[in-house]
């Protein structure tokens, strides 16, 4: 190679080093400033709020133009970084065309169908909570402790809105809606198999709210109506997190209240109801009692039963305790290839509600006693300190106050102990 050759192609090779080095830095000056950018865009006002609690609406669907605003591949962006995303309150109007579909609506508020941009459809729960500009922050970081949950048997959140008039949540939507419309509807009831499948999911995405999250989430309302089904029927429970995030006042948002309206009556541990300490294992009681309607089909108190039959938990109780196991699994029917695992579920449930909540099972004891990899020890009576306005207190029909008709008999934690239970064991 001649000099003028050699000079030509070092003289190539410098600019195309000086070339790379300034695509370097400005792709590094990029993602720095992308870092430091807000994630979140600022609120719009809304048009208009209703004083009932309803989402505000807007005459034209034109008004809601300021989704466009927000490109569908920032949403994706934080969405894989486990971010959720904000969005206006014209943005959900959008979403959801002006609030048309509901879907349903419970203790923390009324639920929508919407679809973003791109054709994913979401679920839009617009929250009750009542809160001011003060309690932004707190707000936005449970939602991104909520958002920082990603387990396949847990309802994803997608992004939220925080707005002087309008709270909202987005989920991803679950087409198969939830498990009670499978197990107390005749027309649309699983097979047994499948359901066994569904309470062993259940069990461990509420083991993950326990155990693997970066911060403890109690859920408190773990019932049928809470446990969504997807599109092939796998399980995902929903709502988590919301009893932190909407039971917080705007004077006080740091203090937690806790209240007689916690949980769902029927459900609901004795400790969210008695002058008890409340830990995660009120969860654990509310899957029992979810358990005992999975195995009976049924709600647990139905007066159309005859009397033994009322309070479903109670007979399975007696069964168990008569080693009567053949009339639970005909009324539940069961198959006997079956038996095992129905028998295990009984078990189960039954050490899941007992009255001190040190005598329950953790929800990682749980998930392996229902897949059958730890031998599980014959159940104490849960409903020895039970009185009959406390069956009452713990079904779907009861309409009094939690704190006032009930009586306790009994020193449970005495008791319990001294019956051999081994506080450790789980």
């Amino acid at each position: 190679m001649s000099g003028p050759q050699i000079a030509a192609a070092t003289s190539a090779s410098l600019v195309g080093a000086i070339i790379l080095l300034l695509v370097v830095f400005l792709i590094t000056k990029f993602c720095r400033k992308k870092k430091l950018q807000k994630n979140d865009p600022s609120i719009l006002p809304v048009k208009t709020s209703s004083s009932d609690g309803t989402p505000p609406k807007i005459s034209s669907k034109s008004e809601g133009s300021a989704t466009e605003a927000e490109p569908i591949e920032r949403f994706l962006d934080e969405v894989l970084r486990d971010r959720p995303v904000r969005f206006t309150p014209q943005q959900l109007i959008a979403f959801t065309e002006n609030y048309s579909v509901k879907l349903g609506s419970g203790g923390f508020g009324e639920v929508y169908k919407g679809q973003f941009p791109g054709g994913m459809h979401i679920a839009v729960k617009v929250l009750k909570a009542s809160m001011d500009k003060r309690a932004e922050e707190q707000f936005v970081a449970e939602v991104g402790t909520i958002g920082r949950t990603c387990h396949i048997n847990l309802v994803r959140l997608y992004g939220f809105c925080f707005d002087k008039a309008l709270k909202a949540l987005l989920y991803e939507f679950m087409e198969n809606g939830s498990l009670d419309h499978y197990i107390f509807d005749e027309q649309n009831r699983l097979e047994w198999p499948k359901l066994h499948e569904i309470a062993i999911g259940t069990a461990k995405g509420i083991q993950y709210l326990h155990d693997d999250c970066h911060q403890k989430i109690v859920h408190y309302d773990i019932k049928p109506a809470n446990v969504l089904l997807s599109r092939d029927l796998i399980p995902k429970v929903a709502d988590f997190g919301l009893a932190k995030l909407c039971e917080r006042d705007s004077d006080s948002y740091n203090n937690m209240t806790l209240n007689a309206a916690r949980g769902t009556p029927g459900y609901a541990a004795p400790e969210l109801w008695k002058p008890f300490p409340v830990t995660h294992k009120c969860d654990v009681y509310s899957f029992g009692m979810l358990l005992f309607e999975v195995l009976g089909r049924r709600k647990n108190l139905d007066p159309k039963q005859s009397e033994s039959k009322e309070w479903f938990p109670r007979w399975v109780w007696e069964k168990i305790e008569k080693g009567d196991m053949e009339s639970i699994l005909s009324l539940s029917g069961i198959a006997e290839e079956d038996r095992e695992r129905g028998e295990r579920m009984c078990k189960v449930a039954l050490w899941c509600v007992q009255y001190e909540a040190e005598a329950r099972p953790s929800m990682s004891s749980v998930v392996r006693m229902l897949e059958g990899e730890v031998e599980i020890d014959p159940p104490l009576n849960p409903f020895l300190y039970l009185t009959q306005s406390e069956v009452l207190v713990n079904s779907d029909q009861w309409t009094g106050t939690a704190t006032n008709d009930l009586t306790w008999t009994g020193t449970a934690t005495n008791d319990l102990t001294s019956k051999g239970t081994s506080k450790d064991q789980w």
